[in-house]
C-alpha cells in the first residue's frame, strides 16, 4: 500500500504534528468522503511507501530521518501571485526542496509546475522566465518536473473571473511544449505530463506517469501494484495509492484547486482539526463503522 499525503489537502503544510502522532500511534483513520460514517483504518505496518504532495514541505523536514518508510516528494511550485494562491513563500519552498534533496537524494523529489494556464497577466513569456529561474535555482537538486494544464473543476469555474484563463489553441500547446522542453533539456532535467490528453511528447516531454510501476518498484522493491482505477481518468496510469486527506480542509485556498471549493467549509474544518485525533478532521463518533484497509 502506498499512501498519498495528500491530493485532498496539504497535510504537510498544515497538519504535520497530527501526521507524526499517527505514525507514532501506528495507524490512521480516514473518513469516506461519500459515506462519512464509514471509516478506513490504515495500519502503518501495511504501508510500503509514502508520497508527500505539498506546496510547503518545511514542517516535515525535521522528521524525515525518523520516518522508516520509503518517501517520494512531489512539491508544487508555480509562479502565480496572491490573486491566485496565498500562504506560500516561494523562495523558502525552493530552499526546502534543496534540503529534501540533500536528505533523500534528487531522485526522490519531483517538482510539479501545476496547473499551467495562460492569461493576460500570466503569458507564455512570463511562464518561460519563471521556469528558467526555477530550473536554474534547482539544478543539481531536482531532476524531474511534472507539468499539468488547468482543468475545469468546480472551483476553477467559480473563480474564472479572477483566474481569467484563456482557451488554449493548438499553436499555444505547441509553443508551450517546445518552450518548457527546451528549458528543461538545457538544465539536464526531464519534464513530463501526467493524466493529460495532450502529453506533449512530440515536443520533447517524456511520456510518463507521476508514479508508474517502475517508480513504485524503485521506491519499494515490489511489483504488486496496479493501476489507480478509482481516479476515473483514462489518461492517468499511476499505480494505486490511498489518500489519507479530507476535502475542503486546505487553508492555501488556491483559486484553481479541485479539492477545496467551499471556503467557509475549509475554515470550519480547519477549526475542527485535533492533532490528537485518529482522523484528520474531527473525532471518531460512536456510530462510525471502522473497517481495516487491507494491504
Amino acid at each position: 500500500m502506498i499512501l498519498n499525503i495528500s491530493g485532498r489537502t496539504d497535510i504537510v503544510a498544515f497538519y504535520t504534528p497530527w501526521l507524526m502522532n499517527r505514525f507514532e500511534e501506528g495507524f490512521i483513520d480516514v473518513r469516506n468522503p461519500i459515506w462519512p460514517k464509514k471509516v478506513s483504518r490504515i495500519y502503518m505496518k501495511d504501508v510500503d511507501a509514502l508520497v508527500f504532495c505539498t506546496k510547503n514541505p518545511k514542517p516535515i523536514i525535521p522528521y524525515l530521518e525518523k520516518i522508516k518508510k520509503p518517501i517520494l516528494f512531489q512539491v508544487t511550485i508555480t509562479p502565480y501571485k496572491d490573486d491566485i494562491e496565498v500562504n506560500v513563500n516561494k523562495k523558502e519552498v525552493i530552499e526546502n526542496v534543496k534540503k529534501i534533496s540533500e536528505i533523500l537524494g534528487s531522485d526522490r523529489v519531483y517538482v510539479r509546475y501545476d496547473p499551467f494556464f495562460l492569461s493576460d497577466k500570466y503569458s507564455l513569456e512570463y511562464h518561460a522566465k519563471a521556469f528558467q529561474k526555477l530550473t536554474k535555482e534547482l539544478q543539481g537538486y531536482v531532476k524531474h518536473f511534472i507539468f499539468s494544464f488547468l482543468d475545469d473543476y468546480k472551483n476553477v469555474c467559480k473563480n474564472q473571473s479572477e483566474i481569467k484563463a484563456q482557451k488554449l489553441t493548438s499553436e499555444d500547446i505547441k509553443n508551450i511544449g517546445l518552450t518548457f522542453a527546451k528549458i528543461a533539456k538545457e538544465r539536464g532535467m526531464t519534464i513530463q505530463t501526467c493524466g493529460e490528453k495532450e502529453n506533449l511528447e512530440e515536443y520533447g516531454f517524456l511520456k510518463r506517469d507521476c508514479l508508474d510501476l517502475n517508480l513504485a518498484f524503485a521506491l519499494t522493491g515490489k511489483t504488486k501494484f496496479k493501476k489507480w482505477n478509482a481516479r476515473k481518468n483514462k489518461y492517468c496510469h499511476c499505480v494505486e495509492m490511498v489518500d489519507i486527506g479530507s476535502y475542503n480542509s486546505c487553508p492555501h485556498l488556491c483559486k484553481y484547486c479541485y479539492a477545496n471549493f467551499l471556503e467557509d467549509e475549509v475554515r470550519k474544518n480547519y477549526q475542527q482539526h485535533n492533532k490528537s485525533s485518529s482522523l484528520l478532521i474531527g473525532n471518531l463518533q460512536k456510530d462510525d463503522e471502522i473497517v481495516v484497509r487491507k494491504k
